[in-house]
This record gives C-alpha cells, structure tokens and sequence, in this order.
C-alpha cells in the first residue's frame, strides 16, 4: 500500500512538474536579466576597472554599446518583453567577453570570469532560442493576438 502511494505521490510531483516547468525557466530568465542589469550599472560607474579588465581603453561607441546592451537588454529579460531581441543584443557582448577577454586568464581563476560569463552566454542562447515563458510581457502578447 505505501509503495503504491508513492508511486502515485511520483506521478502527481512530475505531473506539477510538467504543468508548471516555464515558472522556473521564467525564475532564471528574471534573475539574468536582473544580474545583467546589475552588471551594466557596475560598468557605467567603474568605467576604468571596464578597460583594465579588457586590457585596452575601450572605444566610447563599445562601452556605450556595452552598457545599453546589459541595460536595457536585461530589463527585456526581466519583464519578458521582446525577449528574444534582449538576449540578442548582448550575444555579441559576452561572445567578445568570453572569446577575447576572458579566455587569456584561463579556467580556474579566483574570480571564475571566464566560467561565468560562458554560462551567461549559455542561458542568453537559450533563451534566443526558446523565447519567454508564460509569466511575460511576450507571453501575454500572443495569447491577446490570438484571442
């Protein structure tokens, strides 16, 4: 009897799951859109600790652009409004991150830059590729034009 409840206990725990799996899709695409966010404000008030970390004085148009990425971009994330085109804009900031700055130092570095920023890069992928979820502007959008 108590293995059959458990086994029924299983199938409704996985069939929550299923029900409810874009809310934490939605958890992370909020929580990367709110660190970005944080990052671009970092960016903006250290702009010398921006240019030693590149290892060159960055031009003004790749430090604005930098900061508009990760600005306003991670705001999209965070609301979920045009998703993709958020997740897009800053593709080419943490592929220049990755690829061309943080890949001299290596793997292993106390401060795990390379590690993190190609998981960022990851989860911005990701999230071009599948869009919002249900708790988004995106979301509500489509569901009102279909309606």
């Amino acid at each position: 009897m108590l293995r059959v409840l458990r086994g029924e206990r299983r199938k409704l725990i996985r069939a929550w799951q299923w029900k409810h799996n874009s809310a934490g899709f939605d958890i992370i695409r909020i929580f990367l859109g709110g660190a970005l966010i944080v990052r671009g404000i970092w960016f903006i008030m250290h702009p010398e600790a921006v240019a030693e970390m590149a290892g060159t004085m960055l031009s003004d148009w790749v430090t604005g652009y930098l900061n508009f990425a990760h600005l306003v971009g991670g705001a999209m994330l965070v609301v979920g409004f045009w998703t993709r085109i958020g997740a897009l804009i800053q593709i080419p900031v943490l592929v220049q991150a990755v690829f061309f700055v943080h890949m001299r130092r290596g793997l292993g570095t106390p401060d795990q830059s390379l590690e993190l920023s190609a998981l960022v890069l990851l989860l911005l992928v990701v999230i071009f590729i599948f869009g919002a979820g249900v708790y988004s502007l995106d979301h509500w959008r489509r569901r009102d034009e279909a309606a």
